[in-house]
């Protein structure tokens, strides 16, 4: 069964229009998830809006949204009144300029989503734009009113659909500076460096998702099955020892080097085919009490 749209509307490049539906490219449904409990019961509890002033609990119904225009002073603000702000990229993806995806900072992609035509009579229109960006390796800036917010975002080709990444806004990423203030330029050693340099290249790989593994959720796993086999508390946690800072950096990057050496050899090795060798037949003694003449 599809997943339901996160959105639906229409894709535009210039005059060209075409419907378009937005989907989720990540899941979290995977992860392990907890309920509050009363441990007294052993319940399960659930959260509820109090009246901070009464008291007192408030109904669903009787839960608003509310502006504060002054000090405990609120404006209401109705579902309706919400569902009335309409703007154009409430409803249409204007690709109004393209970048290069190198050119977005790493820092201001958000999250991902897969843009797909919504109908038949679409999707020439979004393979032209498609193999358009395609061709000119480029991907399109654009907003989008998701979740009662308006976003910027980044379409590029992806598969046989596209891809669009909400980004975050310039105001909502801290400087640089702030994180690296007081950080001094060091000058380094060029042996140094090529013995760094080495390691990388001893460990260069292909990126493959399938590899990753979330080890912290597999630990938690192990402790649910432990805890619901054996009834009891887990143990005490051994505290793992911690790295330090290194003292000589010169040999501990020769032992990395030497490391990754070792490792490369031991793949080989793990992958290479046995060699055929004739062993010669193991002695057969004759039976007790017979002897061959």
């Amino acid at each position: 069964m599809a997943p339901r749209p996160a959105w639906k509307g229409y894709l535009k490049l210039s005059l060209v229009t075409c419907a378009v539906e937005l989907s989720g490219a990540t899941t979290a449904s995977e992860k392990v998830s907890f309920r509050t409990l009363n441990r007294k019961t052993g319940n399960a509890v659930r959260r509820q809006y109090i009246d901070q002033t009464t008291g007192k609990p408030v109904d669903d119904k009787n839960e608003v949204r509310g502006y504060e225009v002054e000090k405990d002073e609120f404006l209401l603000i109705e579902d309706e009144d919400i569902a009335a702000v309409q703007i154009e990229s409430s409803h249409t993806l204007n690709l109004d300029s393209f970048v290069e995806k190198s050119a977005v900072d790493p820092v201001y992609i958000e999250k991902p989503y897969y843009l797909a035509p919504a109908d038949k009579v679409s999707e020439e229109a979004f393979a032209v734009i498609r193999q358009a960006l395609e061709n000119k390796k480029m991907a399109g800036l654009a907003r989008i009113v998701l979740y009662q917010r308006e976003r910027p975002c980044l379409v590029e080709p992806f598969g046989k659909g596209m891809l669009l990444t909400t980004l975050r806004y310039g105001d909502t990423v801290k400087p640089a500076d702030e994180a690296y203030d007081g950080l001094e330029t060091v000058k380094i050693d060029a042996d140094l460096l090529d013995l760094a340099t080495k390691v990388i290249d001893r460990k260069k790989g292909k990126f493959d998702p399938a590899t990753f593994e979330d080890r912290y959720e597999k630990a938690v796993l192990d402790l649910i099955r432990s805890r619901k086999k054996s009834g009891k508390k887990a143990p005490l946690r051994q505290e793992e020892e911690k790295p330090s800072n290194v003292i000589n950096l010169f040999d501990a990057l020769k032992k990395s080097l030497a490391a990754g050496k070792e490792d490369a050899a031991d793949g080989k090795a793990a992958t290479r085919k046995p060699t055929a060798t004739k062993t010669p037949p193991p002695d057969k003694k004759p039976p007790s009490g017979r002897r061959k003449s």
